[in-house]
């Protein structure tokens, strides 16, 4: 039996190997769910759930409607458990991967690739990133800061403007540069510039 500890790391090492460039992102809150995974792609958000050989499909129902306000792609990643049911409990457009030990190590295989997710909510998805993130897509892409307004109001306005084929890649960018380590500094630094 594997457990989700048991399949992280490697999956990320597969997932890598498969897509080239990507970071993850452990543990995103998203809407009533946390996401196990947000793999980052050049040109594309994510999201992955793990279903080890330890979990149910309990909470997926409403997992699987969180994951779809928020990501381009997704896919759920099922141990030997769930390999031969789990299409029944994700969409078609998910993505399935699924993974078995093989000689004492995980091995994952791409039962079915993602397509396109016709749910994802543009203001949930850049809802995802920071202010900063925010007034930096603003900068690139020559447009007022609205210093005063809220966040929301700030995304409503970059989709007003930014065609989306460009929003796609400029979203992973900010994720992929992105800190963790310094965003208390740069939310200051923020709040800071706010108040001038």
């Amino acid at each position: 039996m594997m457990y989700d500890r048991d399949i992280r790391e490697p999956l990320f090492e597969f997932l890598e190997g498969y897509y080239g460039k990507a970071r993850m992102i452990e543990e995103k809150r998203m809407g009533r769910s946390r996401a196990d995974v947000v793999m980052v792609l050049p040109d594309a958000v994510c999201g992955i759930e793990i279903k080890s050989d330890a979990d149910t499909y309990a909470r997926l129902s409403r997992q699987v409607q969180d994951y779809d306000r928020y990501c381009d792609y997704n896919y759920i990643v099922a141990g030997t458990r769930h390999a031969h049911h789990v299409a029944e409990h994700v969409p078609d457009w998910w993505g399935i991967i699924t993974v078995e030990l093989w000689e004492g190590k995980p091995d994952f295989y791409i039962l079915r690739k993602p397509k396109p997710n016709p749910k994802v909510d543009w203001k949930k998805k850049m809802g995802m990133l920071w202010r900063p993130e925010l007034v930096h897509i603003q900068e690139l892409n020559q447009m007022p800061r609205y210093r005063e307004k809220s966040k929301q109001f700030v995304v409503e306005k970059i989709l007003l403007k930014v065609p989306k084929d460009k929003l796609y890649q400029q979203i992973s960018q900010e994720l992929f540069e992105r800190d963790y380590t310094q965003i208390t500094e740069e939310i200051r630094a923020y709040r800071k510039k706010q108040r001038r």
